[in-house]
Parts: structure tokens; sequence; C-alpha cells
């Protein structure tokens, strides 16, 4: 596969079209990834962040990191978030390169432990993250795993 990953602040001019791939991806609205975007490019501090992997100028996958992944812990900051690699292109690596990258990138930021919330059981093992508790995801029932990265 031939993609790069990029960071959101080295290619501004994708702003609206990630804005709309993660809105099509995860239905939140168009407005908030678009303000979080702003946000980041303002760079103001280190949070939030976007990342994008990009082939042959298509979004393949990405993924944020912002303060609070909408759950009850909110010590427990920043969180990677609305990871996503198009169906086509699973299985090639990508989610994993694109954490390593934000992990990396973070850390360089000065930022080391990084959280994130998910429903998988088995996916972020593989790339150095470990469970670290169940958090109460905003308006659900039922209880999510929180994982850790220590950079």
């Amino acid at each position: 596969m031939d993609y790069n990953i990029i960071r959101l602040t080295d290619q501004p001019e994708i702003k609206e079209q990630a804005a709309r791939w993660f809105h099509e991806k995860w239905n939140i609205p168009l407005a908030a990834y678009r303000k979080s975007m702003e946000d980041c490019l303002t760079q103001q501090a280190p949070v939030p962040q976007w990342y994008v992997a990009i082939e042959n100028g298509e979004i393949i996958g990405g993924l944020g990191v912002i303060e609070n992944d909408f759950h009850d812990r909110r010590d427990l900051t920043p969180n990677v978030c609305a990871v996503y690699t198009e169906k086509k292109k699973r299985g090639n690596g990508i989610a994993g390169a694109l954490l390593s990258f934000a992990c990396a990138d973070m850390k360089e930021k000065g930022i080391g432990i990084l959280y994130l919330v998910t429903d998988h059981t088995s996916f972020y093992e593989r790339y150095g993250w470990e469970f670290f508790c169940m958090v109460q995801g905003d308006g659900e029932s039922d209880l999510s795993r929180m994982y850790i990265h220590r950079g």
C-alpha cells in the first residue's frame, strides 16, 4: 500500500475534507469536527490534534486526539478518538500506523500518556495499549473499555 500519514497541522487545506470524512464515519455533527480541527490549527495547545492516512488523494483512515471522548472520567485525558480505517483497506496495518504516529507525535509535544475508549477487546493491545478501567459513556447504558498508552 502506498499511503501517507498526515498531521492536519502540516496540511491545513485538507481540513474540510477531513471534517466531512470523520462526520460520515462517526455521525458526530460536522460542526463539531470543524471546530475541533480549527482549534487544532490555531496550535494554542497540543490538544486537539488530527491525523489522516491518505492514498491517491483519498482519506483511507484517521484518528484524533481530544480532551475527552464523551465519557465520565474527565481526569483521564487526552483521548485518542474516532479511529477508523475504510473497510476495503482494513488488515493492512493502517490503524496501527496511525496510532504509532499519533502517540509519537503527542510524545514530542510533551504528552506521554494517552487514553482511548473502545468496545474492542483485542485490537489495541497489538499496538502497545493496555486495558485500564471501565468508563461510562455519555448517554450510554453500558460501560466501555478504557485503554492507556504510556509513551
